[in-house]
């Protein structure tokens, strides 16, 4: 077939975007530079902190996440819960009950169970790294894989829906599932337990803070904006301009995220290694399955994809704010946590590729219009 609708997307996409996995090669090579050239830069960075997290990181992820959440058409949600089952499904059939389903167990089941598995069989002699995968597993995405879902094509008022159910089951369910896979599972199984001591609380003080400023910021922008200056405006006009302001703060998380654990990793390559093999088999199962899972569950590419994308990413800032909280910013629980997006960033970056060209397996939507809206 064609490549045509490819070259499409590829012809409208910015200078930034179109070599965006170059600059988070270069943004990664320098973060771990300054890790390593800079004496007391990681300390400098992790002093001042907000949930756990480096200050400097909180603050790229609000940036990453704003123009995001600003772009959403949230008059468009409607289209995500309403029951007929626009382009994708059968009549009278609720799509989000056709992505919140697999997502839910996704999410909530397959995934850390599958990471809890590749941990102990790649990693059965490395306790304190198979202990921080674990927890990287049990973190479900609420912040970057938005990014990765828009790059896709996938559907971003259906990406806000999961993304926002996913925060609120974090809530409930991560100190539950950290119990159960970090001591009752390996105790029933004769495995060696860990502990986690992470309180309700704290979980949602981050997901507050990572995805409801951010959250709030872009709903408002988006009533404000067009209530000023209406539709027209605020799509040609102000989203242009905010739209960058996405990528310069996953950059720019990205270089403080690597210099905060530069020489721990590059003093460390086998270790990192080990780490990562288990992290490509992961990544590479969860999209792989959940894109399967979604076309043969009669969705559409975009909603396909967003299900794929929230399904393999990880909220990695809690993942590490609780490794760091409960066993120190200098243990290996901590250390594998910073290898989780040192993975995860350029192979879903990959991903978003693979996710362009699978769009020729799956039937058109039909034509966008007001009445009944499709993601573009």
């Amino acid at each position: 077939m064609s490549a045509a609708p490819d070259q499409a997307v590829a012809g409208r996409l910015s200078f930034l975007d179109r070599y965006l996995a170059v600059w988070i090669l270069a943004a990664m090579a320098v973060g771990l530079g300054l890790g390593r050239v800079v004496p007391g830069l990681g300390t400098a960075l992790a002093e001042v902190t907000v949930t756990g997290v480096s200050l400097p990181i909180a603050l790229g992820l609000l940036v990453m996440m704003y123009p995001v959440l600003a772009k959403v058409r949230y008059d468009r949600l409607d289209t995500v819960t309403r029951p007929q089952a626009l382009h994708s499904g059968r009549a009278g059939e609720s799509p989000i009950r056709r992505l919140l389903l697999p997502s839910l167990l996704l999410n909530w089941i397959v995934g850390p169970a599958v990471m809890f598995a590749l941990a102990w069989l790649l990693l059965p002699d490395l306790p304190e790294y198979r202990t921080g995968l674990i927890i990287v597993g049990l973190a479900r995405c609420i912040a970057m894989v938005i990014i990765w879902n828009d790059l896709a094509c996938g559907d971003r008022e259906a990406a806000a829906v999961l993304v926002a159910l996913n925060s609120v089951f974090q809530v409930i369910a991560f100190s539950a599932l950290g119990w159960f896979y970090l001591s009752a599972l390996p105790g029933w199984l004769g495995l060696e337990q860990a502990g986690l001591d992470v309180s309700v609380g704290e979980i949602a003080r981050s997901v507050l803070i990572f995805l409801g400023i951010p959250l709030a910021a872009g709903y408002l922008t988006r009533r404000i904006g067009e209530k000023a200056k209406g539709r027209a405006w605020y799509e040609a006009k102000l989203i242009p301009r905010i739209g960058p302001f996405a990528l310069y703060g996953l950059l720019f998380t990205i270089v403080v995220l690597f210099a905060l654990q530069g020489d721990a990793i590059t003093s460390q390559p086998l270790d990192v290694a080990r780490i990562a093999l288990p992290l490509l088999v992961y990544f590479a199962v969860m999209w792989t399955g959940s894109m399967a899972l979604g076309r043969a569950a009669g969705l559409d590419h975009p909603r396909a994809t967003t299900l794929a994308f929230t399904a393999a990413g990880n909220n990695f800032e809690l993942a590490i704010a609780v490794a760091i909280a409960t066993f120190g910013a200098t243990s290996g629980q901590a250390l594998a946590g910073v290898v989780g997006p040192l993975i995860e960033v350029p192979v879903l970056i990959g991903l978003v590729h693979v996710a362009l060209y699978a769009r020729r397996f799956f039937t058109a939507p039909a034509p966008v219009t007001e009445e009944d809206p499709a993601h573009v």
